[in-house]
């Protein structure tokens, strides 16, 4: 099994920063991409950044130019450097990973897919 672990959040005030990890654990063949999420109150999870394998990050509008998407193959780790930080930006934070995993049937390896999601992070940005 797989699980992802975010850290990081907590109370930040307006134009503050904060750092979000999530680390991986569990027998993963390899990771392809990895983002953020978050979602507040009677809304949709959205998209906040996301970085591909290769390292090439996208944002979303709203925090472009303020986030910071990084990753860290050798820990199976991905971060989100926050900086600037509005009031706007308080939410639940996920982080989500795009995992292949070699399984065995009838002793046959199979490479699967799997999107696998943290437990969320609180953010709140308040004075």
């Amino acid at each position: 099994q797989v699980q992802l672990v975010e850290s990081g959040g907590g109370l930040a005030q307006p134009g503050g920063s904060l750092r979000l990890s999530c680390a991986a654990s569990g027998t993963i063949r390899s990771i392809n991409n990895m983002a953020w999420y978050r979602q507040t109150p009677g809304k949709q999870r959205e998209l906040v950044a996301s970085i591909t394998m290769a390292g090439s990050p996208t944002y979303q509008d709203s925090v472009k130019g303020r986030f910071t998407i990084s990753r860290a193959d050798a820990r199976n780790a991905v971060f989100l450097e926050m900086n600037s930080l509005k009031a706007e930006d308080t939410a639940i934070y996920y982080c989500n990973a795009d995992i292949l995993r070699t399984e065995y049937s009838g002793g046959r390896p199979r490479v699967n897919r799997y999107q696998y999601w943290g437990q969320g992070t609180q953010v709140t940005v308040s004075s």
